[in-house]
């Protein structure tokens, strides 16, 4: 039985994702989440054969989400399930581990071989994208800078990058606006950076948030 979880931030597609997959014999949804904080949570608490990882969401996105449930888990399989199919998205999440990358235009026989191939161990990437990285070495060791922060320190840095103000951020997390500053600059310290800008800038860069998100 190979235990799976679903990971997209449109309700629709993890409703039509899990019922397309759920009659599959040999097939068992044991969760979905909207975020790639929630996936992480999932991953720790159920431990999936399977992840099916979307990449652009609220928060951070697939790639960190990706890195965070391998942490958590590491003999998960990641498969992005993405409407990306241009660099350097597949490049960027086979390098932090992902076992495969299949397009949302898959139909359901791929979306299973795709399950089965990275279950067993082996890669599987969409026909459309496959040429594309044919020559491209992989390395699943990359590792990110903000590795390094601590939870509460990333937490913050979440709210920063996604644009909450001090003051907003210490009435959500029930801090003083002096911790929280304190918190920021540690941030700046460890990362090496000295503003609000350079610290969204360089999640953009390692795939915390997208572009798109953070605009």
């Amino acid at each position: 039985m190979i235990r799976i979880i679903v990971v997209d931030d449109h309700q629709l597609v993890r409703i039509g994702t899990r019922r397309l997959l759920e009659d599959i014999p040999g097939i068992d949804i044991v969760g979905d989440a909207g975020s790639g904080e929630e996936a992480v949570e999932l991953v720790r608490k159920h431990k999936p054969d399977v992840v099916l990882m979307d990449i652009q969401m609220p928060g951070i996105g697939g790639l960190e989400a990706t890195r965070r449930c391998l942490r958590a888990h590491p003999d998960a399989k990641i498969l992005a399930v993405t409407i990306y199919e241009d660099e350097p998205y597949p490049s960027k999440l086979l390098n932090v581990g992902a076992s495969g990358y299949l397009t949302k235009r898959a139909n359901v026989d791929e979306m299973l071989l795709a399950i089965r191939k990275v279950y067993s161990g082996q890669r599987y990437i969409s026909a459309e994208i496959a040429q594309q990285l044919a020559l491209r070495p992989f390395s699943e060791a990359q590792s990110s800078p903000f590795d390094q922060l601590s939870s509460r320190e990333m937490q913050i840095t979440l709210m920063v990058i996604m644009g909450h103000k001090v003051q907003e951020i210490s009435e959500k997390l029930s801090l003083s606006p002096k911790t929280v500053n304190s918190y920021r600059y540690r941030v700046f310290e460890k990362l090496g950076l000295k503003n609000d800008v350079g610290l969204t800038k360089l999640a953009i860069k390692h795939g915390i948030i997208d572009a798109e998100v953070a605009a």
